[in-house]
């Protein structure tokens, strides 16, 4: 199973794992990306996401399944929210199942990594100060973002 999609709803990484059932994966990793409360020194107070579905959608599909060859992925799945997201809450997940730890440990790590540079999903961060700043999103041509981290 190669699934990616986006949603408006809070995740529920629980519901997700249960999608990645097999008895021919030895292992099964899961990325929980969560809105932290800083970003470069500043304190942060909540977050919007937005994508344009009609590009994210295909564009994450296809690098799952891309991820799903070079690893050697019994399954892989990601879900990325859009809309108002409040500090601590699930912003991005991503599992992967696989034969062996080492592949699916690698697999959700490169995930991550090509999914903030190619997927048309933008951050746009508040700050407690009451400024706030776009940050991070993928360009259209897939540019890889200046800070590298989780969410």
């Amino acid at each position: 199973m190669i699934d990616f999609s986006l949603t408006h709803l809070p995740i529920d990484t629980a519901t997700l794992r249960a999608r990645i059932e097999s008895r021919s994966s030895g292992a099964v990793v899961i990325f929980e990306g969560v809105v932290r409360d800083h970003h470069a020194g500043r304190a942060v107070a909540s977050l919007d996401y937005e994508g344009y579905a009609p590009m994210a959608t295909p564009v994450g599909q296809a690098l799952l399944a891309e991820a799903a060859q070079r690893f050697e992925l019994s399954a892989a799945l990601g879900v990325h929210r859009l809309g108002h997201l409040e500090i601590s809450d699930i912003a991005v997940v991503i599992i992967v199942a696989s034969s062996h730890r080492g592949a699916a440990f690698s697999a959700c790590a490169w995930i991550m990594d090509e999914l903030k540079a190619r997927v048309p999903v933008w951050k746009h961060e508040h700050f407690t100060d009451g400024t706030s700043e776009w940050n991070n999103g993928a360009t259209i041509r897939g540019a890889d973002a200046p800070d590298n981290e989780a969410t």
